[in-house]
């Protein structure tokens, strides 16, 4: 039984505020995150260093003693995320409270425990119910990252499929590994249904599940249900606070992953809420405006419309903005927003009679399950990052950054299906086996933009797919969704923050640079980009020098080029075919140039050595120190390409001067002013 101080420490981190306020709105006076930690006493220092060397040593030992059990060796990283945690608070000094000491003890002894239960080939921590910690390496860096689970009593391997809730955790800037898998070793959190999963995310830190953080729902996910019966039809989201703000985020931009959405508090989009809670004075440059339809969730709020949602506030939080700000972005679309208001002044918590309808509601959703296929399907993005609602994908834009939209409407009785686009140049139909409800054996006549076209038939097992491409303002069927010709899709649509949503390598250059100002530029810029992926993202960023880079790199990851042509060999060997020239006298984007002694671009491009993977010019992700005071402002800063002026110094929300930027065009061209 957990004490009621453990609660206090729980709540307190959960519903903690976003940010402390206009006093986090100075550009020049940025304080630390995370948070410098205290000194331990010498002592338990070295005890502590001493059982995490030994549980590193037994780690190696076992992935060798494993090889050949590739069952067993998969589920090291549930021992590896009890090293980690403890590892790291000691190699970064993030102990902050004495408390911690006894933590990081009581985790070694675990991590021990399940250790020694690999090496005699058992894992009993598979059919455990209640609280369980749990661990996966991510593809993005190879990194061990921690999720929780609470497995109800009914759980039994190979049972019945599970609902499925996820928790998204609010802010804590001292949300070490340490500090998320004791707390998941303590509590279920206060949103248990019966006979359900729930899943707490770590989401890499303090972030609100952007980007890298984004991604850990659905690597935690793809690890759960390898292990336990998950009902994809009962996916539901939530969070409170910070994790309001995630579970907004992921209810619009995946609408057809979710059987529903309960955001509580938060913020749902960027400008609005820096000024209402943050008493922010914003001064975007024209991109950083365009980027925030990335993340601004009143741009997509029409994807609710497929998306069962109930969201929450207390009747006096200043948080409340974020549901207020998204019922009127429904309004406008003729939708009303469910929103449960806690009252008697209920400020930045759950009142207890709003938990008991919040509940009631979702459950009497969930029961029902998520609709496979619905008739109608409205969705609206701005980027082909966030392309798909059920069975409308979206295949190309005509504009990115410009709205795009989707109007699709099955009709049964004409056996045929209706679409309305705007600024969509390719679309795919998807319905999966058992899921279409048009005639088997026809072709469904489909009506695209007014007009006619034929379409494939229905298979025998009722699934339907068909794909179709806008040429010169006329669409017509396509054999396949995608074409080979260099363009903007899925996954392969920038900006620079985007390489490092997947499996990216940073390359170190080995020669002399083309000017000294520019490569010792480089080099810290480098040395920040990897020291604050681990900060802000809690991975350790692969780094290799350029000469070291095989086929097998280039077929596995972004890469990540730092220096310039002639310091960096792997960018020389690609120059001629990126839309840029850099020499030693001349840096020249389009139609512009600039001294190369003084300006160094950034820029994302697919890798023309392997066109399905990016090449990312000298950045890493793109928001910096001012931005983490606020997870609102933690949105891509920069766009597709920019031109570092050296003159201006560094600070904490640009790497240099901005000479000029841009996004690229649907064909990766450059366009003159950047589609500004």
């Amino acid at each position: 039984m957990k004490t009621s101080l453990h609660l206090a420490a729980l709540f307190a981190l959960t519903f903690t505020a976003l940010a402390d306020g206009p006093a986090d709105n100075k550009f020049d006076v940025v304080r630390r995150v995370p948070p410098e930690g205290i000194q331990i006493a010498p002592a338990a220092r070295t005890e502590l260093q001493t059982g995490a060397d030994a549980l590193a040593k037994e780690i190696d030992s076992l992935r060798s003693a494993l090889k050949g059990k590739a069952a067993l060796l998969d589920l090291l990283p549930d021992v590896q995320i009890y090293h980690k945690a403890v590892d790291w608070a000691l190699r970064h000094d993030e102990f902050y409270t004495t408390n911690e000491v006894a933590t990081a003890r009581d985790l070694l002894k675990r991590g021990g425990e399940r250790a020694q239960a690999l090496r005699d080939g058992k894992a009993p921590w598979l059919a455990q119910t209640g609280l369980v910690v749990r661990a996966y390496q991510s593809k993005i860096d190879g990194s061990i990252q921690p999720y929780g689970l609470v497995v109800p009593p009914n759980f039994a391997p190979g049972g019945a499929p599970l609902r499925l809730d996820f928790w998204a955790h609010g802010r804590g800037e001292k949300l070490t590994e340490m500090s998320f898998v004791d707390g998941r070793q303590k509590s279920p959190g206060q949103f248990v249904p019966p006979g359900a999963l729930v899943l707490h995310l770590y989401g890499r830190y303090c972030n609100a599940n952007k980007l890298a953080g984004e991604v850990d729902l659905f690597e935690a996910l793809a690890h759960a249900k390898k292990y336990y019966p998950v009902d994809d039809r009962r996916l539901v989201v939530r969070g409170f606070s910070m994790g309001g703000a995630a579970a907004w985020q992921f209810a619009v931009h995946y609408p057809g992953v979710w059987a529903a959405a309960a955001p509580g508090a938060g913020f749902s989009e960027t400008p609005d809420f820096l000024k209402v809670f943050q008493k922010e004075d914003l001064k975007p440059t024209w991109f950083e405006r365009k980027l925030w339809h990335m993340y601004d969730c009143t741009d997509y709020a029409v994807n609710l419309f497929n998306l069962p949602t109930v969201a929450y506030s207390g009747e006096v939080d200043s948080q409340k903005q974020a549901a207020d700000i998204m019922a009127k972005a429904l309004a406008a679309e003729n939708m009303s927003l469910t929103h449960i208001i806690g009252p008697d002044k209920t400020g930045h918590s759950y009142h207890k009679d709003s938990l008991v309808e919040i509940n009631r509601r979702i459950d009497a959703i969930v029961a029902l399950g998520k609709d496979p296929a619905p008739d109608k399907v409205r969705f609206t993005t701005w980027t082909l990052r966030y392309n798909q609602s059920h069975w409308v994908r979206l295949d190309g834009l005509e504009e990115h950054w410009s709205r795009a939209r989707v109007d699709a409407t099955v009709d049964l009785s004409e056996n045929a299906v209706r679409l309305k686009t705007a600024n969509v140049s390719a679309l795919s139909l998807l319905f999966p086996a058992g899921s279409c409800q048009l005639v088997q054996g026809s072709a469904p006549r489909v009506m695209l933009d007014n007009q006619k076209l034929d379409a494939p038939l229905v298979e025998t097992d009722k699934s339907w797919t068909a794909h179709f491409r806008k040429l010169a303002g006329k669409w017509s069927i396509a054999a396949f969704a995608d074409e080979a010709s260099l363009r903007k899709r899925h996954g392969l649509q920038g900006p620079i923050d985007d390489a490092f949503l997947d499996s990216f390598l940073m390359v170190r250059p080995t020669g002399q640079p083309l000017n000294a100002r520019v490569g010792k530029w480089a080099d810290t810029e480098m040395k920040h980009a990897v020291e604050h992926w681990r900060r802000q993202f809690r991975g350790d960023a692969r780094m290799k020098d350029d000469i070291a880079i095989t086929d097998a790199d280039i077929a596995a990851h972004n890469l990540v080029l730092w220096g310039d042509p002639a310091s960096n060999k792997l960018l020389a060997r690609i120059l001629d075919r990126l839309p840029l020239r850099w020499d030693a006298q001349t840096v020249r984007a389009g139609a512009q140039s600039f001294p190369a002694s003084e300006h160094v671009p950034v820029m994302i491009y697919p890798n023309p050595l392997n066109p399905k993977k990016y090449v990312v010019l000298n950045s890493g992700f793109t928001f910096r120190e001012y931005d983490y005071l606020n997870n609102a402002r933690q949105v891509p800063k920069l766009p597709d390409y920019a031109i570092i002026d050296l003159n201006i110094p560094v600070s904490s929300r640009f790497p240099g001067g901005i000479a000029t930027a841009g996004f690229f065009g649907e064909r990766w061209e450059v366009i003159p002013g950047g589609t500004k």
